[in-house]
């Protein structure tokens, strides 16, 4: 509890959901800040957030999980790109180990959160098996991801209504589904499409993965031999340091040389895509548009989908779609493709703040006019921090910098007798905006006008580099003059 305050809050800090992020800040809060409370809001039965919501076919991680896994519990299964049930399990003895599920508030959903500065605190309606009920935290952490959880993109083709047969999101796979011995369409070829197309192969009569451009891919193995190398002579903790430390730098290099050098990548890419195909390699299917890594970079464990398609279980259309009709799907190019089952592998629709209704006393937070600050709070808002992963290496690497800098704050504000802390931006500022995106893909250019802003340099970016943000949470101070720290003088039971 943080101390020297009159208002008493439900909980020092109110986590929004129970995934990979939220796992993190509390498991860094009972390694750092074990003397605050907290609860963690989870809308879904169970934990896990992505790993939880997705059930297709093939489900796995499109990173290793050495750098996937937390930094503070290794990972130690065979497999480096892992599937969707080990991840569950392992989030789940993370959970159990740590006491944390005992903090976790299921089946129920954050509806809004108003922060009343009159108290230091956030007032915040929930939704769950009890009915809307109120609670108050000290602190918001929001940690349900980037996308829209209820609403995935999904464009509407013409004529999709006359198909005869099933149509479905991954995002909303049902279980029922049957698709053995049936011709499947999978319309898209980004991380999704790669991995449900060599899955459903398995079963389907054909595969069909319908794409307007190519995407860049790179086979990997799914198990790492150095890393399993090192676990079988070294104590797991020392070996799982070791391999995260490796990953981080390898991933690091690839991307900076493929922003650097997008002809030699890509050459280099190319050259082992006609490896895997052989005679079935073209460019056209084949040759993406845009430089490696505009776009996130797939990859094909095993190089299961090139098996695939050699194998004749699968094949790629690159086209545009003119309309749906009863048997399939009708092509720009005059080509008809047969379907039972055509899967909208479409991509995501970005949500900020998890759909969370968040007000500054009533007043709506716009988010598109503040800048972010060390890649996690905002410039003006108080008591609330982010996690948002990087979209050019693991998500975890920088959910746990985010959860171990936000315990830090905690600290602080308890060693200063603080209500309220926030980064202080006066409104004549000089910040330039940079587009610290840079990526193509569509669920990115989509969300634009709804992010907050980035500066050139730290502390206002977000920055998409780990190890130069290690480097600064390391060396920049929690008090660093910009980060204000206030008490507030209020009356209990001062908020209903």
């Amino acid at each position: 509890m943080l101390q020297g305050q009159t208002t008493l809050p439900d909980f020092d800090v109110l986590i929004v959901g129970a995934g990979i992020s939220g796992i993190s800040m509390a498991a860094h809060m009972g390694m750092k800040s074990p003397e605050q409370s907290y609860t963690i809001i989870e809308r879904r039965s169970r934990l896990g957030g992505t790993w939880d919501l997705f059930r297709y076919p093939g489900v796995r991680s499109d990173s290793d999980m050495y750098t996937l896994g937390f930094g503070f519990e290794p990972w130690t299964d065979p497999d480096a790109i892992a599937s969707g049930d080990k991840i569950l399990s392992y989030l789940d003895r993370v959970a159990d180990d740590r006491d944390i599920r005992r903090h976790i508030q299921f089946d129920t959903r954050v509806l809004s959160a108003d922060f009343q500065k009159s108290a230091g605190l956030w007032q915040v309606v929930l939704d769950g098996p009890e009915g809307v009920r109120h609670t108050t935290a000290r602190f918001l952490y929001l940690a349900s991801g980037y996308y829209d959880f209820d609403a995935p993109h999904a464009p509407v083709f013409a004529g999709q209504e006359t198909f005869g047969g099933s149509i479905v999101h991954p995002q909303f796979w049902p279980e029922e589904l049957d698709y053995t011995g049936k011709k499947v369409v999978v319309i898209g070829s980004g991380a999704t499409a790669v991995t449900l197309v060599p899955a459903m192969a398995e079963k389907a009569a054909h595969v069909t993965m319908l794409q307007r451009t190519p995407t860049w891919m790179g086979a990997q193995p799914r198990r790492d031999r150095i890393a399993r190398l090192l676990q079988a002579i070294l104590p797991k903790r020392l070996a799982y340091r070791i391999n995260r430390a490796k990953n981080v730098r390898l991933q690091s290099f690839v991307f900076r040389t493929s922003r650097r050098y997008p002809a030699r990548i890509g050459a280099y890419l190319s050259r082992a895509l006609r490896k895997a195909l052989g005679p079935l390699y073209n460019e056209r299917d084949w040759l993406p548009p845009y430089g490696p890594w505009e776009q996130r970079l797939c990859l094909v464990p095993d190089g299961d989908l090139f098996a695939a398609i050699k194998a004749g279980k699968v094949s790629i259309v690159t086209d545009t779609i003119a309309h749906f009709d009863q048997t399939g799907i009708a092509l720009q190019s005059g080509r008809h493709l047969d379907a039972d089952i055509i899967v909208t592998a479409t991509g995501l629709r970005l949500s900020m703040a998890g759909q969370v209704k968040v007000t500054l006393g009533g007043v709506k937070v716009n988010w598109r006019k503040h800048f972010y600050y060390r890649s996690c709070m905002f410039s003006n808002v108080p008591n609330l921090a982010v996690s948002f992963g990087y979209l050019n290496a693991a998500w975890t690497l920088r959910a746990d910098l985010t959860a171990s800098y936000v315990c830090d704050v905690l600290n602080t504000m308890a060693a200063k007798g603080a209500a309220i802390v926030r980064p202080c931006l006066p409104a004549n500022h000089a910040l330039e905006e940079d587009d610290v995106y840079q990526f193509s893909s569509g669920y990115i250019q989509r969300a634009l006008p709804l992010m907050p802003k980035s500066a050139k340099t730290l502390p206002w970016r977000l920055n998409q580099d780990y190890r130069e943000d290690r480097r600064d949470y390391r060396n920049r101070p929690v008090e660093d003059g910009t980060l204000q720290f206030e008490s507030v003088v209020a009356k209990r039971g001062e908020i209903a």
